[in-house]
């Protein structure tokens, strides 16, 4: 990573009084530069914790992290980190959520110098993004899904998950497709998993949340329309009864005849839902 980009990347959050602070690198593998994108609120809103770390979309092969839907999060006073991730087209899984835990490594590290709250970290995403969102909050100090992606000695837990109509149980999630559904998801999971689930079946697990739920697991937030073509309803709803059997906090949101995505999943009262679930998470 090049001193001269920190620097440059900290000089502009010092003398930022809101907007993005653009391509920090927080970690190199092999030829791929990882990045991310810091969103600041306004300097007249009080700053709120924690810090939200953005998994984008694009069934796992497609998507940037320049797709931020957060933004009126970011006005009501979060910091929002848009990260990159190794997509499928050039690593498959676990590579996505090695990628993610290190950008969570490199913010804690470096808590101080972004004046974010080390100890309260949230992760937040839609879709594919929604999956990693999961698989990466349910694993804290999973030796398999940690990796050794750029800095290792933080720690890359975190403290709440927003999952918006992402994948919980790539087991199951065929069985449960529509034909459109269907269409998108066996080559998306082809490229991810270098096979389908059945072909696959112990790194389909792996990549499962349903299968990593224990009594240690942050509070989770789930939002999903019921009518969503692509991304089976039922993924959340087993997400939430894997949380419910192991006592964990877990809140699921139905947009009734929601499809996939649009803007009723960020709209006023869903970003008050999620601010509210933000704060009531950091106070516990």
């Amino acid at each position: 990573m090049k001193l001269i980009a920190i620097l440059t990347a900290l000089a502009c959050i010092a003398h930022a009084d809101a907007g993005v602070v653009r391509d920090i690198e927080f970690a190199r593998v092999a030829e791929h530069s990882l990045k991310l994108d810091l969103h600041l609120p306004p300097a007249d809103v009080p700053a709120k914790q924690p810090l939200i770390v953005y998994v984008h979309g694009g069934a796992w092969r497609a998507g940037s992290r320049s797709d931020m839907p957060l933004g009126k999060l970011v006005a009501r006073g979060f910091a929002v980190a848009s990260v990159d991730y190794r997509l499928s087209t050039a690593a498959p899984f676990p590579a996505q959520a090695h990628d993610i835990k290190a950008a969570i490594r490199f913010l804690r590290a470096r808590a101080a110098d972004f004046k974010i709250d080390a100890t309260r970290i949230a992760i937040a995403g839609s879709s594919a993004g929604g999956h990693l969102a999961a698989v990466v909050g349910v694993t804290n100090g999973v030796k398999e899904l940690e990796g050794s992606v750029g800095i290792t000695s933080a720690s890359s837990d975190v403290q709440a998950i927003i999952g918006l109509y992402g994948a919980s149980n790539l087991e199951t999630i065929l069985g449960q497709s529509t034909p459109h559904g269907l269409s998108v998801r066996v080559p998306a999971l082809q490229l991810l998993l270098g096979g389908q689930p059945a072909e696959k079946p112990q790194l389909a697990r792996l990549a499962s949340p349903v299968a990593h739920i224990d009594a240690n697991d942050p509070p989770l937030l789930l939002i999903h329309g019921d009518a969503d073509p692509q991304m089976p309803f039922e993924q959340s709803l087993e997400l939430q009864r894997a949380y419910e059997a192991a006592n964990r906090p877990v809140q699921l949101e139905v947009v009734r005849g929601g499809k996939h995505g649009g803007p009723e999943f960020y709209d006023d009262a869903r970003t008050a839902l999620m601010a509210h679930f933000l704060a009531a998470s950091a106070s516990r």
